[in-house]
């Protein structure tokens, strides 16, 4: 005769097993579905977030989109998409329903790729259109500063003496200091030769209005302060003041052929200088004799100047060109290396060595082809 107790026992043991099972296929359902869920809502989300971004935050490109009367905000969307103002002309159909926006003004305008979702609407809605630029001022990296004062003549119709005077006028140059962090009272020591020389950002300005004088400075002052604003904590703790690591970035400017140099250049300068050793930088020579180019002789290297890196130790009293953006990086974040040295060829390449007799061979190995490179040039200048 079967023990019925024992028959119930088992059976509720086995019951109770599949019940724990149950459980357990029920909860990795539950955990994998909310697994699944939360990829699903953080992938979503990454996804919104990064479209809605601007497409090239730290870009200074400026382009005229024309929006045409009537235009829906899906053609908007795709007018922008395609002129590369925005990642997604969809997203913006759906972002400007979500916020409500509406009241699109047609027109041309001046937009950004830097500029995000918001701005942009902002500035379609303003019918703030594209006004006609009637001045125009284009500086190259690494010019003087006298060459900048001609540009702004020749645009302003003035002579280029009088827009020195004003560069030069030391009331001016202290109402600046006041205005700009990164001007300081170095620019104004005895030695050096004009004080903005190096802080003018190389850059193409439009004016809309008739410019001044001191409206171009402005502009000009405004950029380099938006470019230095980006490395002011690494300029607080650098060794260097704002002074000093301009003049760097001008003589990397001015050395420097290829960007993938700057770097290496800038930390060869820093090497020479903990060494105690002399620069020897030949723009700086070709400066302190008042010209930015041609053959350097003997006399040259001679010449006392504070700007002269074959007789003065350490950097030049002041920049000695404006240098632009790279340079600038260059000299707050130099490369790691331990060269010592290095020697451009007329080809762009530079070529790096830790000691002089490795230089030297390198010297003596490519000078004929700068022998070559002045010859020609002085054939094509007497054609």
């Amino acid at each position: 005769m079967p023990d019925f107790k024992e028959l119930y026992k088992e059976k509720l043991i086995k019951r109770q097993n599949e019940n724990k099972t149950v459980r357990k296929i029920v909860f990795i359902i539950l955990l994998l579905l909310t697994i699944t869920v939360a990829a699903i809502i953080t992938g979503g989300y990454f996804y919104i977030k990064n479209i809605l971004e601007p497409v090239e935050p730290g870009s200074n490109q400026q382009t005229a989109v024309s929006i045409p009367i009537g235009s829906s905000t899906s053609s908007i969307g795709q007018t922008l998409e395609e002129e590369g103002i925005i990642k997604d002309g969809t997203a913006f159909r759906y972002y400007v329903k979500y916020k409500n926006e509406s009241g699109f003004q047609a027109g041309e305008y001046e937009l950004s790729p830097s500029m995000t979702m918001d701005e942009i609407i902002a500035i379609i809605k303003s019918g703030k259109v594209m006004k006609e630029t009637v001045a125009k001022i284009s500086v190259p990296e690494g010019i003087w500063l006298e060459d900048i004062s001609a540009r702004i003549a020749k645009e302003l119709d003035m002579k280029q003496k009088d827009v020195m005077a004003k560069l030069d006028d030391e009331d001016y140059v202290k109402a600046l200091i006041n205005e700009y962090w990164f001007l300081t009272d170095a620019v104004l020591e005895d030695d050096i030769r004009h004080p903005l020389e190096g802080y003018l950002f190389p850059a193409t300005y439009d004016f809309e209005e008739e410019p001044t004088v001191e409206l171009v400075v402005k502009e000009m002052l405004d950029k380099t302060d938006s470019v230095l604003k980006n490395y002011r904590s690494e300029v607080e703790d650098s060794k260097l003041s704002i002074h000093e690591l301009i003049t760097l970035a001008s003589l990397i400017e001015e050395e420097a052929s290829a960007k993938a140099d700057r770097t290496k250049i800038s930390k060869v300068f820093y090497n020479r200088i903990e060494e105690d050793m002399l620069l020897q930088t030949d723009p700086t020579v070709l400066y302190a004799r008042g010209e930015q180019s041609g053959e350097i002789f003997q006399k040259d290297l001679d010449a006392a100047s504070p700007y002269n890196t074959y007789k003065q130790k350490g950097l030049p009293v002041g920049p000695i060109a404006n240098p632009g953006e790279e340079s600038i990086k260059a000299a707050i974040e130099p490369a790691k290396t331990d060269a010592l040295y290095f020697y451009a060829r007329p080809s762009g390449e530079t070529l790096f060595s830790e000691t002089n007799k490795e230089h030297n061979k390198k010297v003596a190995k490519y000078k004929e082809e700068w022998d070559v490179y002045y010859k020609k040039k002085e054939e094509d200048s007497e054609e």
